[in-house]
């Protein structure tokens, strides 16, 4: 069993690696996309939105909604991205508390 200072020193130790995987991941961009990529954002992994784009056969003033619906899928396939590689990187930390 372990005793209480070397208790800290492992939890100071996962803190510090917890933090380095944390700045990695916002410094990550993850992309989503719609269907044909008509439609594409980018995000960092700290859930910023840093561009959107269009492709021009997808913008139709006359059909709001498809372009609409397309951005939707496109975030929300980038936000996907991130919750899954967080979990990944920074899920793994549970497991190793030491209490």
């Amino acid at each position: 069993m372990m005793n209480m200072q070397q208790m800290m020193k492992q939890a100071q130790k996962l803190q510090k690696q917890m933090e380095k995987s944390q700045a990695e991941l916002a410094a990550t961009e993850f992309t989503g996309a719609s269907a044909q990529d008509l439609v594409s954002v980018k995000f960092t992994g700290d859930k910023k939105l840093v561009a959107i784009e269009f492709k021009p056969e997808v913008v139709d003033a006359e059909d709001m909604e498809t372009l609409q619906v397309m951005t939707i899928q496109a975030v929300n396939q980038a936000l996907a991205k991130i919750d899954e590689t967080t979990q990944k990187k920074l899920g793994a930390f549970a497991g190793k508390l030491p209490f």
